[in-house]
């Protein structure tokens, strides 16, 4: 819990320095690739959330991989190294999208397919949601095979499922009554 609220206030102070420096949306991008590559990359997320690498290393390293990072997000790095909470990164960045979209009326919209979506289907979603949303809204494409085809739509606490297992699923129930 601890570590959650310092996170938060990490998150909500770099967002207060990148806009007042109007630099909150390439903060932004940094904190996106942070995310995706910490919570995909498994080496990297025991790396970073390993106790027994030195700060000096874990500093080191973050600044080789995110060399062409924005400076805010270096010093993000600095303050890390200097207070010792670099296990934190990961909800700092998450934090940080978060306030980014709620302050500029973004909301992700999570569609789980059996396959990768092409950008003509993505654009056939984004003007379906628009029918129903005055949001601006951010596809993340979530490839789970096991649905089989169709997909499933979420968008804050609303969920459409229209996949073929769940189809398949509530026939089932229906012959089995």
């Amino acid at each position: 819990m601890t570590g959650t609220r310092a996170a938060s206030r990490y998150a909500k102070a770099i967002f207060e320095i990148a806009s007042s420096k109007g630099q909150s949306e390439a903060v932004g991008k940094d904190m996106g690739t942070i995310a995706q590559l910490i919570q995909s990359n498994a080496e990297l997320k025991d790396f970073i959330l390993n106790p027994t690498v030195s700060v000096e290393a874990k500093n080191g390293a973050l600044l080789k991989i995110f060399v062409d990072a924005n400076d805010i997000t270096k010093s993000l790095f600095r303050l890390l190294f200097e207070n010792k909470r670099f296990e934190i990164l990961e909800q700092i960045s998450n934090g940080y999208n978060n306030i980014y979209q709620e302050a500029n009326n973004i909301q992700t919209a999570y569609v789980t397919t059996a396959f990768e979506i092409t950008p003509e289907v993505e654009k056939q979603v984004l003007a379906k949601i628009a029918t129903f949303s005055n949001k601006k809204i951010v596809i993340k494409n979530i490839v789970d095979p096991s649905i089989l085809g169709g997909f499933i739509l979420r968008i804050g606490d609303q969920q459409f499922n229209a996949s073929v297992s769940s189809n398949l699923r509530k026939l089932s129930r229906e012959l089995s009554n």
